[in-house]
């Protein structure tokens, strides 16, 4: 049993706290809660409002037993909180309010009340703070007691205990968390080279007034970076795109055609005469788009069709398409899932899910990334916690390229009364015998409660979309705020997406060709002797861990002439920087075999690989 995070015996601090809470049973404004207030005669709190207000402050200041005075005034009921906070045992670490800054924090950051933030409940799959949630809840506790940012750098708790601990040791004494000045242990950390060492992260909670004080800085750690040739996102297109690509050089100044691995056109259907034509026709028919969301106004008989379509393929009911795959995540889930909910979610998830979380307001639990075992034991914290439960998952896990255990998920589900949610915005067009997906990939076709995706990926077109049974999918028609209250996308993209799924079903060699050449440039990085970890699809990525040597090496590979992505923090953990590579049907065996030598020729240069022996 997790201790609950215990309070401070500060007197004021009580006080407010034992305000705040009666206001929040009553409604009360805190400014009429005057410390000689009757409760019962000026007040009107009956014994059973009382006794809801009693639970609370029990749970709230985590008391080892519930109040069981009958206090007259308010006075009264914070001279019972402060007796029984007397009585309880204090923190055995001595430091209280550093323990109470903390736990605040987390309360601030997380929604959760003090009693369920237990001292030893793991950050993650108890009590679902990410690594992002957990960066900010260090950063606000570090900046109120007085510990320097960059001090923080290496903490790695895993429950408050222990980060309690971790920043107990890194409290300034003298002026400096281990006796030196903060500038010193800066300097400490850079290298004969000048290298800054800082990641996207140090730029996440900048301190200052003026909210654009971080950008400025980022501005500046950015400059750097690309005058070292070691970001280069966001440069422009010149021309159509396929195994390869002519695009404008920023960083050079000048044109260049590059060998493309970072599309996520898996079956080449962006440039395919069809899906283009569809496109140019349905807009001279219909118009640019409609200005409109899909219950007012801005539905079209391409979308229906459209939906039907999308529906046959994953062996549902019914589609609703949504503006793109992010606003698929954010309104399916906050839609479904509520504050007395649970959203049980895989430690690799895509960041659309994470916000669609957030969104919703339902706990979350975090399980290891594809650890069955650790997510039944979630779902067995859960019961009695909470009242609906909705896992959630990526088919293909897009920085990893690894499959969901799909099959133990859906009978974990089915064994803890919970609900699946897949997302198949890597997996439709590439996992299945037709391209289905996941479900069909595993013969589960029809038995995934809800299946989303995104169509700007191997459908080549724009938007994104959920199938379902027919009454999950209109009652979220109604309360997906991103579907009610978004503008839908435009006629001619649903006909090019109609026509993509045309292509698809009538070319089947394009799937065939595709996993041809997953597997040949698979097996050359593996001869090569790069980690790819453990992946199973179109997503082939080569694991190099630091963050300069991956940079280095993106830098080496596309001055070699081939574009690939380099992904970093936040796209990563820290850490766990890699190249992230996209294979296409439209990949020839001569693209694959310079593109394998490549990536050796430039491992081999930054030291990702071992250099050849003269």
């Amino acid at each position: 049993m997790n201790e609950p995070a215990q309070t401070s015996k500060d007197p004021s601090l009580i006080h407010r706290q034992v305000v705040e809470i009666v206001a929040s049973r009553t409604l009360y404004d805190t400014a009429r809660l005057r410390p000689e207030s009757d409760l019962e005669g000026e007040l009107g709190i009956d014994s059973v409002v009382l006794e809801s207000i009693l639970v609370a402050l029990t749970e709230h200041f985590g008391l080892p037993r519930e109040l069981d005075s009958a206090p007259e005034t308010l006075r009264d009921l914070v001279a019972d909180v402060t007796a029984a906070l007397d009585a309880a045992p204090g923190p055995a670490d001595g430091t209280p309010e550093l323990l109470e800054t903390l736990v605040g924090t987390a309360m601030r950051h997380t929604h959760y009340q003090r009693h369920q933030l237990g001292l030893d409940a793991d950050f993650e799959s108890e009590l679902g703070i990410d690594s992002v949630v957990l960066t900010s809840i260090i950063a606000d506790t570090a900046d109120a007691v007085g510990i320097p940012q960059d001090a923080t750098d290496g903490v790695q708790a895993t429950t408050l205990r222990k980060l309690h601990a971790e920043l107990a040791a890194l409290r300034p004494l003298d002026g400096g968390a281990d006796g030196a000045p903060a500038a010193d242990r800066a300097a400490a950390g850079t290298g004969a080279d000048d290298w800054d060492s800082r990641s996207m992260k140090d730029f996440m909670e900048e301190r200052d007034t003026d909210l654009f004080a971080k950008a400025r800085s980022f501005r500046a750690y950015r400059t750097r970076r690309e005058q070292d040739r070691l970001y280069w996102y966001g440069m422009p297109h010149r021309a159509r795109s396929g195994s390869r690509a002519v695009m404008y050089d920023d960083l050079e100044g000048r044109e260049r055609e590059f060998l493309m691995f970072a599309s996520n056109n898996y079956l080449g259907l962006a440039e395919h005469p069809k899906v283009v034509e569809a496109v140019c026709d349905a807009t001279r028919a219909f118009g640019a788009t409609h200005t409109g969301s899909r219950i007012i106004g801005g539905t079209n008989e391409l979308h229906r069709e459209l939906e039907r379509r999308l529906a046959r393929l994953k062996g549902r009911e019914a589609c609703a398409v949504f503006p793109g795959g992010y606003s698929a995540n954010l309104g399916v889930i906050s839609g479904l899932v509520k504050s007395y909910d649970a959203a049980i979610v895989d430690r690799l998830n895509h960041m659309s899910i994470v916000d669609g979380c957030k969104l919703s307001g339902a706990v979350r639990k975090i399980y290891r990334h594809n650890d069955m075992a650790d997510l039944e034991r979630v779902l067995q914290r859960c019961r009695g916690e909470v009242m609906g439960r909705l896992i959630v998952a990526d088919g293909v896990f897009s920085m990893h390229g690894d499959i969901c255990d799909l099959p133990e998920i859906v009978r974990l589900a089915r064994e803890y009364d919970a609900r699946v949610l897949i997302d198949d915005a890597h997996a439709t067009g590439v996992l299945g015998e037709h391209g289905a997906g996941t479900a069909e990939h595993f013969g589960l076709k029809g038995q995934v409660d809800l299946e989303l995706g995104t169509m700007s990926k191997a459908l080549a077109g724009m938007g994104g979309f959920v199938v379902g049974d027919q009454d999950v999918i209109d009652y979220l028609r109604f309360y997906a705020n991103s579907y009610v209250f978004a503008a839908n996308i435009p006629p001619g993209t649903a006909a090019g997406l109609i026509a993509s799924i045309d292509v698809m079903e009538s070319e089947p060699q394009r799937l065939t060709r595709l996993w041809d050449n997953i597997r040949t440039l698979r097996s050359a990085l593996l001869d090569a002797g790069f980690d790819l970890e453990r992946s199973e699809s179109a997503i082939l990525p080569i694991v190099i861990g630091d963050e300069r040597t991956a940079m280095e090496m993106g830098r080496a590979v596309r001055a070699r002439g081939l574009f690939c992505q380099t992904v970093v923090f936040p796209g990563v953990p820290l850490g766990d920087a890699r190249l992230r590579i996209s294979v296409t049907s439209e990949h020839t065996a001569a693209d694959l075999q310079e593109a394998a030598g490549i990536f050796a020729e430039a491992g081999r240069k930054t030291g990702v690989l071992p250099r050849s022996e003269r």
